[in-house]
């Protein structure tokens, strides 16, 4: 096998860094960083990018005053639609978060603090995916997710441990400004889950968070209910 492969080294220190090669597979890659020099370089690369993202504080549930000034300033205001209009698809009726600006930044700071012995090229993204309270019915859920810089590899993380119904599943999807948003993938409702995607921010003005059937939309777009939404700072 070609180590010197740069494609092949990043797949193998992407998988050793989050902990999923396990096992024998494991013991051979550390058996082979000594006398790979690409490899060693990959991994040193994949610690600077996720570090950041799995070192956090202890989470501290946000006291409810916070998350209703922060629901108030997403979705406060928003037009109501023409009787006589079509209706529009739920990515096009976002205009009230899309004004979102320090508020967003800041909460997400206080909510979920990323710290790292080992300082980064650049700090990652953090946005908070704010409760929709036109889904309460359906779950009442709130997000942080941190992105790296370079868009590779994402962390998202419920405020709280949520509870599906059986049959059913979360999915993140990235907005563009302009047209249908792209499915990212099927997220816990307990616990952090790591995307590890090309451009994850090519061509994202948000994320959102939609209740599907267990596997996700049948469709490629989303068929439940928006639980949760979040812009990206400008």
């Amino acid at each position: 096998m070609d180590y010197s492969r740069r494609d092949l080294a990043d797949r193998l220190a992407a998988e050793y860094v989050l902990g999923t090669l396990r096992g024998g597979a494991r013991r051979r890659f550390e058996a082979l960083l000594p006398a790979h020099p690409s490899l060693r370089a990959a991994v040193a690369q994949w610690q600077e990018r996720l570090v950041p993202l799995a070192t956090s504080v202890p989470e501290v549930a946000p006291p409810a005053a916070v998350w209703q000034r922060i629901e108030s300033r997403l979705f406060d205001g928003a037009t109501a639609p023409s009787i006589t209009a079509p209706p529009l698809p739920w990515w096009q009726r976002l205009a009230p978060w899309r004004a979102l600006s320090g508020l967003t930044t800041a909460a997400a700071l206080a909510l979920f603090v990323v710290a790292s012995q080992t300082p980064a090229p650049q700090a990652p993204i953090v946005v908070v995916l704010g409760a929709n309270p036109q889904a309460a019915q359906a779950l009442q859920a709130s997000f942080v997710a941190s992105v790296t810089a370079d868009g590779r590899a994402l962390v998202l993380k419920p405020l709280s441990d949520l509870s599906l119904t059986p049959g059913r599943a979360l999915e993140l999807w990235a907005v563009p400004a302009q047209g249908a948003p792209r499915s990212l993938g099927l997220v816990q409702a307990s616990g952090a889950t790591t995307l590890l995607q090309a451009q994850l921010l090519r061509d994202t003005a948000a994320f959102a968070v939609s209740l599907e059937p267990a596997g996700g939309s049948p469709t490629g777009a989303p068929t439940g209910p928006i639980v949760s939404l979040g812009k990206l700072r400008s």
